[in-house]
């Protein structure tokens, strides 16, 4: 059964990981946080299609981040899984309301005032500066079990999650950003911090992998 667990583990950070490619490709290069309302809704009505196939891969990824989340769920000692479950699901949360405001403004992009279209879409921008609590809290809750005489991860695991958790906090400070590197979804968001906690992640699910094949869970 614990191998099997693997098995879906793996399946489910491919498919996650895939999933998400997928739909930042589609999305291309969205408008910027400082573009003018005339130029968003210019680029919704060019680029209607790929939106509506980044809030599709933002659907079934849900399902895939949430085998991948329940099962590393089970591997964590109370209460740290539930913490790191907490955290998951705001996780789920937050990105399918952005994929939900992308989803609408898709929908009839001819028909939006310009004025509407980047109202609707700097609430989208916001995802990036908010997940940055759902990401902390993950990675918090995990690398907190690497610390203490007796540590429950691996080194590298624990080093990583703090150099990601460090980098998600100072990335908070998106919130307050306008334009360039620091602005509400801007590269910040987007490329440095997506690119960590795309990496924790991946050294989180090597771990449970190896985890569910070697050793007992914990209690």
């Amino acid at each position: 059964m614990r191998v099997s667990q693997a098995r879906v583990l793996t399946l489910a950070a491919i498919a996650a990981g895939a999933l998400y490619l997928v739909g930042a490709l589609a999305l291309g290069a969205p408008p910027a946080a400082s573009d003018r309302p005339q130029k968003v809704a210019l680029w919704l009505r060019e680029h209607q299609d790929e939106v509506r196939t980044y809030a599709w891969t933002a659907a079934l990824g849900t399902l895939a981040f949430a085998v991948l989340a329940g099962v590393i769920r089970g591997l964590l000692p109370a209460p740290a899984r539930d913490v790191f479950l907490l955290g998951a699901a705001a996780f789920i949360s937050e990105t399918a309301v952005q994929a939900w405001c992308w989803g609408a403004l898709a929908l009839h992009p001819g028909s939006a005032r310009p004025a509407s279209a980047r109202l609707v879409l700097d609430i989208a921008r916001f995802w990036g500066p908010l997940l940055t609590g759902a990401t902390m809290t993950m990675i918090g809750a995990v690398t907190a079990l690497g610390f203490g005489k007796r540590p429950l991860i691996p080194h590298w695991l624990t080093l990583l999650g703090v150099v990601a958790f460090i980098e998600q906090g100072i990335e908070t400070i998106t919130v307050f950003g306008r334009h360039g590197f620091i602005a509400p979804g801007g590269p910040m968001n987007a490329l440095l911090g997506a690119a960590l906690t795309g990496l924790w992640l991946l050294g989180l699910v090597i771990w449970g992998v190896r985890s569910l094949t070697r050793r007992p869970a914990v209690a």
